[in-house]
Formats: C-alpha cells, structure tokens, sequence
C-alpha cells in the first residue's frame, strides 16, 4: 500500500494514532533532522557513509535497489552497510567467489531496518550513478542500470573530501556490474572487482599461490592487502601489482614449468617495464628454453635500466660465455665492487684458452688443429657459439670435408638472430658477422653456388671493409666468378680449349673449386683428351668425394680409354645414388657387356631394357635356368599379399642390373614346376647359374634381395 497522503484528520483530531502513524511520523522527523552530507565537510580522507546503526535507505523509480549485508569489521576502507534483517534480499555467492546481493524491484515505497514501508517523501532518483568517485572523468566502479544487485561500500570520498550521499543520482557511465572480491586472495572488505558485463561481474580464482584473477575491464582493483594472488584484466594492464606477479612467475620457474613462468615475467614486465629485476627473471626462463639470444637481449635491458645491478651483470657474462664472447663477458663477470663467481670465471678461461689456440691454429693453416680446438672450447662452455661453429666449417672446408663444412652451416647457431653487441664484437681480427659471412661465402664458392658467394662476400666487406682478409676474399670471388661465366660461354660455343684457359684462370684464383675442376674435365674430353679429362676428375673428386658429374665425367672417360673395370665401378657408384636413372643404368649395362667381352666370357643376345619374363610350364622353366648367364626366379602366387608387394620391387632390380635374367613362376597355375623345386612358401626367390642352384632365399628383405643380385652381377 503506497503512502503518499496524508494520516486521516479525524484520527489525529481524536489523537487515536495507530502505531504504524506514530513510527512513520517518528522516522519522517529523523529524516528530516538528519544533516546533509552533500554539504557536511568532514575533513578527513577517510569516513563512513552513514551512522553505524542506520540501515541505508533508497528509493528508485525505474530501477533496481540494492542492499548487502553489513560488515562485521570496523575498518573504514573495505566495510560495506545494508540491512541486517532477515527478511532483506539474500546475498548469492557468485562461482568464482564474488558476492552477489539481490532485491526485487519496482516501484515500491522503502524497506526500512524494522521492516516497514515508509513514504516517499523524497524526489525518487535512478540508481545508475558510481558509488565511488575516483577524481578523474570516468568513475572506477559504477552500477548498471539494469542489474539486479548493486555495491554500496563506506568511505567514498569526493575529491573535496565531502561525502557523497548514497541517493543522490549521478549520470550513468557503464554498464557493467560491481561486485564484492571474496576469492582466496585477501582483498579486504568491501573491495570492488569491476565484472565481465551488465550481468553480473566474473572472476576466476585459485586457492594456489601465484594464479590470477582476471576480469574483462582495465580499471584497477582496490589496494588490498594480497598474498600470491595477483587481479589481471583482461585488457593486459588491470594488475593490482606486478611484485605478486613475479613471485608467481618464481614459483612456476622452481617447479621447471618455464613457459608459464615467462608469461607471468611477460605480464609483470607490461605492468611495470622499468623493472630491472623482472628483465632478468625473464632472461633465466629463456635460458632455461633454451633460447639464448632472447636472453642475452633481456638482460642487456636489465643493465641499460640498471647499470648496477649485479645479478643481470653475472646472468649476461654466463650468457656470453656460451655465446663464445669472452671479453664481453669478462667485463660484466668482474663488475667493480662485486666478487665474480668463481666457477663462472674459471670456465670464462678455459673457453678462452682454447679460442686463442684455434685463432692460432687458423692463422698458420694447421686446419686439424683448429678443428680439435673449435670442439674442445665448445665442450667447454661456448655451446652456443655460432662463430666456433663456423671455424669448424671453415676447417672442414679446408680439409675438403665439404659435407661436414655444410653441415656446420645449416645446423649451426644462426648469427642474424644475436644482439648488435654481439655482431660488432671481434673475432679473429674482424667483426663477428663479418667472419660468418666470409665461412659463409667459401663453402658457396666450393659448392658451385656462385651467386650467394658474390652475396655474402659483398655484405662482410660492407660490414668490415678495413679487413684485409676480407676485402682479399670479395676480390677472389668476383675473379673465380667472372672466369667461370666466361668458360660456360666458350664451351657453348665449343670453343674447348678457350674454355680450358678461361677455367685455368679461376683455379689459379681458387686452387680448391672442385665446379672449375669438372668443367675444365668436360672440355679435355670434348678435345678427346680423356687423360687429361680423368685428372681433373680426380682432382674434383679429391675435394669432392660424391660429386656426381664428375663420376659420371670420369667413367665416360674410362670407357673411352677402354678401362671397363674402372668404368662399371664408377657407373656403379652412380647407380646407387641415382637407382632411377635409365642413363646411368644402359650405360652400366654396355660398361659390363663390354667388360666381359674383355675377359674372353661368352655373351649371348644380351640387351638392355629386358623384362620380368613369365614361365608357364616345366619346360619353359628348364629352358628360362640354362640360359647364358645368370637368372633369378621368383616363385609366388597372386593371392598373396606379400608376393604382391614383392613384385614392383623385382621390375625395378631387373631395371638396375640388366646383366640378371629375371623370371617369375605362379606356382598356383603351375604346381608341377613347384613340386620339383620343392617350394612350399611364397614368396622364394632362386638364383641359377649354368641351370644349377647357387642361392635360394626365403621371404627375403628387400635389402637382402638386392644385396645378392648385385652379388651375381658382373
């Protein structure tokens, strides 16, 4: 029943005020002697709201009021006022541990403490306006308009140090809910956690130390006392402190969980990027990853914030140590007015001690002895070292071990990825990178990439152009370049012995270019100087081992000259690295005719290309095993699955080695040849010779198959 007129006069003429009239009129006049706190200047930052004993009272028109339960403590800065009675709206515990009051809502008059209705004698006002002023022009914390529950916290304080009154409307400013932080982290009373929308605040919490809460807004929670929980938003910046944030990041780096440590130091370091300490905290879980050269950068950050600090000075000497960049980290290990660790400064000397014999070992081309020294600072210490790296590539390429050098040079530490500290720094008399990029450009040149030579070469005499070894190296490059540019165009234009000088000119440039080598081969034997041409082919192969052209350079030239062994050994050699080459393998084929022509052996209607031959019948099968030379029969049924798998296979032998009769047998169509072959499991292979059994083989390997083909090959 709504209150708005006024008492019946007779009642109060007759002074028969019922007992409802008499309180109403009794809260009417405290209401009315009550001071305003729009205009009571307390002068203390810190007060309550309202008296202690009051229950608040609001009244709305269009929206919804909301009370919460008062709080038991006495402090000024968390303490919340409601209602107290029992049948006040219920506080609902949110899933994350948010407080969450509720009431209905309408146009109702006001509960009061007793539980009455009390008139509206007040001009009604939306509840929409923050509960805490911040001083700024956007509000910490407001109330939707549309929610069903509300925050009323004490001590709101107004820039001017009034207190702001609870039913005075202010204009709306977001629509996002406000609740109560009751996780496990003790926010104190009263603290606010802006919600994820206009439904009600969302916040997730753990009861381990370290987690975080996070909302979706960036305003900041209240400044609580906090233990291992840290309140992130969602926007990245709504941390209430970045030191919680690292000692969560501590933990999960001494439980070895090193990816979520350096997310929580990436979180700490946006709250508070100046932090010296949290730079270093992040460098250890990168080293910890095994990301080294992010390391070195975050702790040279670290001493860029703060030269003194100690820790990231002995984390970036150990850094360097492993980057191989011994007097760098000789400077940071032995910081004035610190004592250096000593185990860090023992293995600094070793490292050291072995760099200087390989820088030694380099300069008066004892290759060997560079390789030996390379590998042994790397053991000791400088694992990570990409220009130790690249000296054991250098030393490989000079002991014409050019797989090795290649190998060093794809699966080594990549040098791009390092600070600029690190590039500049010296390394056998020149610049780091630039020493890389001249490794670089002589394993290039060696394998015929011409090219990114002339590249590299030309980007380490821009990085050192004063270094004479340098300067020396971009110079031989453009020569041995322009003279094979100038060969392939005379050998084109066959003019070979042009060709020849144009190719010598280029090796009295780069002795050990195996490409100028092999071309030079290609125009003795044009020239049908095949001598000549297996010299040079010698010498590739010498620098070379598995290079290809000049293999198949040297055995065309051994076939010229008539020396078949020699020639169906290198036409061999090229089988096995190209088994799918139909050229290599004719030519295989005519280099073993002729062989055993040269050794007086009988050879009949003999011809490359030859097929599986099918046999059907005992005296086909007789006939297919007297053949001249060797045949192979394969025994096998077409239901069975392996003998199916088997098949493609023995096509691809009887391609490799055409000097091999090839036949197959279906011992399912031909049960007699089976019976006097005595086969009883397919797939058997046999191997005959002059119609007798020399091998017999039984569900062979494909490895095995092979093996004993090429055996009873020529």
């Amino acid at each position: 029943m709504s209150h708005s007129g006024k008492p019946n006069d007779g009642n109060r003429r007759l002074g028969l005020e019922s007992p409802s009239d008499q309180l109403r009129d009794s809260l009417s006049s405290l209401e009315a002697n009550k001071p305003d706190f729009r205009e009571l200047d307390l002068g203390s930052p810190v007060s309550p709201l309202r008296p202690r004993g009051l229950a608040a009272t609001t009244t709305t028109t269009t929206t919804t009021t909301t009370t919460t339960t008062t709080s038991s403590s006495t402090s000024s800065s968390g303490s919340v006022s409601g209602t107290r009675n029992g049948q006040n709206p219920v506080a609902k515990s949110g899933h994350s541990g948010e407080l969450l009051c509720t009431s209905s809502s309408g146009n109702s008059p006001t509960t009061t403490a007793a539980g009455l209705k009390t008139p509206n004698n007040r001009p009604s006002h939306a509840r929409s306006d923050p509960l805490i002023y911040s001083g700024s022009g956007q509000s910490s914390v407001n109330s939707p308009p549309a929610a069903n529950f509300s925050v009323l916290p004490t001590g709101n304080i107004c820039p001017s140090g009034k207190i702001l009154k609870a039913s005075i409307a202010m204009p709306s400013r977001s629509s996002k809910s406000d609740v109560l932080g009751s996780g496990t982290g003790h926010y104190g009373h009263g603290s606010i956690i802006r919600g994820g929308g206009a439904g009600g605040a969302k916040c997730s919490s753990s009861s381990d130390n370290g987690n975080l809460l996070s909302g979706s807004s960036s305003s900041h929670c209240s400044t609580g006392s906090v233990r291992g929980n840290a309140c992130v938003g969602n926007k990245g910046l709504g941390v209430m402190d970045p030191e919680e944030v690292k000692r969560a990041a501590n933990e999960m780096y001494k439980k070895g969980h090193f990816s979520e440590a350096l997310a929580l130091y990436d979180k700490a370091i946006a709250l508070a990027p100046a932090n010296a300490a949290y730079r270093s905290n992040r460098a250890a879980a990168l080293m910890s990853l095994g990301k080294v050269a992010e390391a070195v950068r975050e702790c040279e950050e670290a001493v860029r914030l703060d030269p003194h600090y100690y820790r990231a000075h002995q984390r970036l000497g150990s850094l360097l140590i492993r980057l191989g960049q011994v007097e760098s980290a000789r400077s940071h290990l032995t910081l004035a007015g610190q004592p250096p660790d000593s185990s860090e400064l023992s293995k600094l000397q070793v490292v050291e001690k072995h760099i200087n014999k390989c820088s030694y070992a380099r300069n008066v081309n004892d290759w060997k002895g560079a390789l030996r020294e390379s590998d042994a600072a790397i053991a000791a210490g400088a694992d990570c070292s990409p220009l130790l790296s690249m000296c054991k590539a250098e030393a490989h390429l000079k002991l014409h071990h050019l797989d090795d050098a290649e190998l060093c040079l794809s699966s080594g530490p990549r040098l791009e990825y390092y600070t600029s500290s690190c590039l500049q720094s010296k390394f056998f008399g020149m610049l780091s990178e630039a020493y890389y990029l001249l490794v670089k450009a002589q394993i290039d040149m060696a394998f015929g990439r011409f090219d990114g030579a002339v590249t590299a070469a030309e980007r380490a005499a821009q990085i050192d152009p004063r270094n004479v070894e340098v300067t020396l190296l971009l110079k031989n490059v453009r020569l041995v370049v322009r003279s094979r540019l100038r060969g392939n165009d005379l050998f084109k234009s066959e003019r070979f012995t042009e060709a020849c000088s144009a190719y010598e000119e280029g090796l009295r440039v780069d002795p050990s270019n195996s490409v100028l080598y092999c071309n030079r081969a290609a125009c003795w034997y044009k020239l049908g100087l095949w001598e000549k041409s297996i010299e040079d082919c010698n010498q590739a192969l010498r620098i070379q081992p598995n290079y290809k052209k000049a293999l198949l350079r040297r055995a065309a030239s051994n076939s010229k000259l008539e020396r078949w062994s020699d020639a169906v050994g290198d036409y061999e050699s090229l089988r096995r690295e190209l088994p799918n080459d139909s050229e290599v393998a004719e030519s295989l084929f005519h280099a073993q005719v002729a062989l055993k022509k040269s050794r007086g052996e009988e050879v009949y209607n003999m011809k490359f290309g030859g097929e599986v031959e099918e046999v059907s019948g005992l005296e086909q099968f007789r006939a297919a095993i007297f053949v001249p030379g060797v045949s192979m029969v394969h025994f096998q049924s077409t239901s069975n699955t392996q003998c199916k798998q088997m098949s493609p296979f023995l096509d691809a032998l009887c391609m490799r080695y055409p000097s091999i009769n090839f036949f197959k047998v279906d011992v399912d169509a031909n049960p007699d040849v089976a019976t006097t072959e005595n086969v009883r499991i397919v797939p058997t292979f046999k191997i005959y010779k002059g119609g007798s059994r020399v091998k017999e083989m039984i569900c062979p390997s494909r490895d095995i198959l092979e093996h004993s083909v090429r055996h009873y090959s020529f």
